[in-house]
């Protein structure tokens, strides 16, 4: 058997956390490798085994660990801040509006609804706030708890939502069009014979109602989405 830290997968991801989930400790020493390395490699290769000129290379690969060491030093803040051991300020600065639990049932129309679960931005904006004298101050801990059940990021449901496009679009092949007649494997054609790069509605409603039985989804929303779960 082929151990994990040697799969190409990218949904192969148990060899970057110990848990069900990653941490944001696990992401911040992740990076922290992941930066290293890079340095490494743009130290070797000042010195290839054959004579060609690598500067060019060797500056974008000491150009990405600076990129990634940024980000590994903002999840190692972020670490503290989720943990409870930086204080956040309990309001948005500039709206006096509350985040976590306490937006739930609140009116945000000027920015977009209320900030339940917050960005990396915003804590680290709230971290940065909750310095000032004065301020009323809480913790991630204290503010989001009872949050998380079911919670899904935008990244991973932009994913999943490409994956069942992409599954529908082959899925739609292997459907016989009830409009055109279009047989397994063929585009849908026009009443006077031309190459549709859209299907006819039914066939494309039937595909849709096919992936969405099998991946367990209800009109395009996940039933349930065992990832999101806490």
């Amino acid at each position: 058997m082929t151990d994990t830290y040697e799969s190409t997968a990218e949904t192969d991801t148990d060899a970057v956390m110990t848990g069900q989930k990653i941490t944001i400790d696990e992401l911040a020493t992740e990076l922290s490798a992941i930066d290293l390395r890079l340095r490494q490699l743009a130290r070797a290769a000042e010195v290839p085994q054959s004579p060609v000129e690598l500067l060019d290379i060797i500056n974008s690969l000491r150009s990405t660990a600076s990129s990634v060491r940024e980000n590994s030093d903002r999840m190692s803040l972020l670490a503290r801040i989720v943990d409870g051991d930086v204080p956040v300020s309990a309001r948005f600065r500039d709206s006096a509006d509350p985040w976590g639990v306490a937006a739930r049932g609140t009116d945000r129309p000027d920015y977009g609804g209320p900030a339940i679960v917050p960005t990396i931005w915003q804590l680290l904006r709230l971290a940065e706030d909750a310095k000032r004298p004065g301020c009323d101050t809480t913790t991630y801990p204290e503010a989001m708890n009872g949050i998380g059940i079911g919670w899904e990021s935008k990244a991973a449901a932009a994913r999943r939502d490409r994956e069942r496009n992409a599954a529908v679009a082959a899925e739609v092949l292997t459907l016989t069009c009830a409009t055109c007649e279009a047989a397994d494997g063929q585009q849908c054609k026009t009443k006077t014979g031309w190459v549709a790069d859209r299907p006819h509605a039914p066939r494309q409603r039937q595909a849709e109602a096919n992936v969405d039985e099998r991946l367990g989804y209800l009109g395009a929303n996940p039933v349930d989405v065992p990832e999101a779960r806490v």
